[in-house]
């Protein structure tokens, strides 16, 4: 069963004929990684190189690394040791699966070889599903552990333990014992010997198989679902990196979440069940939910973005004449009067002989109106018709005469009779990115 379950498992990862690193302690589920593979590379044309690292944690681990050495020697394996140093302390657990991870990948990319392969079990499926559904997990974490990512393989996924030592004892192979596998400060010790047996025992048959099975059809389910959301992704993505407000609502809830959550992560925010629960109402009641590093997810105009909060703009810019330059503070836009275009996407407006001097710069001001063909508009209309985010809002630059009367809107708004015979100045505005580029009319 294991030379069966290694050559299926190997053409599946598209190995044969190629290379692999086998990642050995000389527990038994690496060692029957070592020997089995070992016994179907011929078949496969498969070259095989073997990896074992000396975490620098306990005196015994050097013995162990020359256990390995010779285990690969005795199949004509060659075989590199890593030392690790590690220090004991917080989080080793995490650390030191970080450190064998890194060790792995940078051997098998100095070897030049095609993947790494771990010797994970059934059993290790089986505690991780548990340990991560006793935590709290959606979907994605029920898949457990993944048969493969990246350049890292798991060909005994599918074998128990019970399997790996079977296969030990008939080829006549030792294996060594870890002591950290039975201390049972650390979570999945007390699984392996408390849970999974009393489960066994409730439940009237083994449940390794059946666990690790779940975990499968989970990583399949959990596969679609992240196509499906990829595709809604793509279709919701609007100019800016917001998304579409009415679209994402019309999702079913497993791709909303989703999407939601990539919008977070691409945020930095650390997503986490109450983190997305917040920003899922947000979405449904059209409003806002705060999230972590300051920032806010905010539901409004059709759009769902993520945004930090600023103060509003209080400065101003004076252009009193021809030749008259000038930076709106606080937002990025720079104006010139005179002159003609000098800067890709510079926005322009051809200002009437009658204009009134000076003009100010500034951002809107409660009881903004503009000019159209049937009468004036509020201000905050437009910025409501063309969805223009509340957040860019206050940063949005209002071009002004002398009596206060807005003459233009960069980028949003230009007055009807702009274009025809004029016999002033040019007035120029840059925005500060080709996000803000456009126009619209009244």
């Amino acid at each position: 069963m294991i030379t069966s379950t290694l050559v299926a498992a190997y053409r599946h990862f598209g190995l044969a004929g190629r290379s692999v690193l086998l990642a050995v302690s000389g527990g038994a589920d690496s060692s029957a990684l070592l020997v089995g593979t070992a016994l179907v590379r011929a078949q496969l044309g498969l070259s095989v190189e073997v990896a074992t690292l000396d975490h620098g944690l306990r005196p015994e681990a050097a013995d162990e690394v020359r256990a390995v050495e010779r285990l690969a020697a005795l199949h004509s394996l060659p075989c590199h040791v890593r030392q690790l140093h590690l220090r004991p302390g917080t989080s080793m657990e995490v650390r030191a699966r970080q450190a064998r991870y890194e060790a792995l990948e940078e051997l098998r990319s100095e070897r030049g070889l095609m993947a790494v392969a771990t010797a994970h079990t059934a059993n290790d499926q089986a505690e991780t599903l548990l340990m991560r559904l006793a935590r709290g997990t959606a979907l994605r974490g029920a898949a457990g552990i993944l048969p493969r990512r990246g350049t890292f393989v798991r060909p005994l996924l599918e074998l128990t333990r019970e399997q790996i030592e079977a296969f030990l004892q008939e080829q006549g192979t030792g294996f060594v014992t870890d002591p950290m596998n039975a201390d049972v400060r650390l979570f999945r010790t007390r699984i392996r010997q408390e849970v999974l047996p009393t489960l066994t025992r409730a439940a009237g048959f083994p449940v390794v198989e059946r666990l690790a099975s779940f975990a499968r059809l989970a990583a399949e389910d959990e596969a679609l679902l992240d196509g499906m959301a990829e595709s809604a992704w793509q279709r919701l993505l609007l100019e800016g990196g917001a998304l579409d407000a009415v679209g994402l609502r019309a999702l079913e809830p497993p791709l909303r979440r989703r999407v939601l959550a990539r919008l977070l992560v691409q945020e930095g925010v650390a997503v986490d069940d109450a983190t997305l629960r917040r920003a899922s109402e947000a979405v449904e009641r059209g409003g806002s939910a705060t999230l972590s590093r300051g920032l806010q997810l905010r539901s409004s105009g059709g759009l769902v973005r993520c945004v930090r909060p600023r103060a509003a703009v209080r400065g101003s810019l004076s252009l009193e004449g021809e030749g008259t330059t000038g930076v709106l503070e606080g937002t990025g836009w720079s104006f010139r009067l005179g002159g003609s275009q000098a800067t890709p996407g510079a926005l322009h407006l051809a200002l009437p002989a009658q204009t009134r001097w000076p003009l100010t710069v500034r951002t809107r001001n409660p009881g903004d109106r503009i000019r159209g063909p049937r009468g004036s508009r509020k201000l905050q209309d437009v910025f409501v018709d063309l969805r223009v985010p509340a957040e860019r809002r206050d940063l949005q630059p209002v071009v002004t005469d002398a009596e206060g009367q807005v003459l233009w809107v960069p980028g949003l708004w230009t007055p009807p009779e702009a274009g025809a015979a004029v016999a002033g100045p040019s007035l120029w505005a840059i925005p500060p990115s080709p996000s803000n580029r456009g126009s619209g009319s009244l």
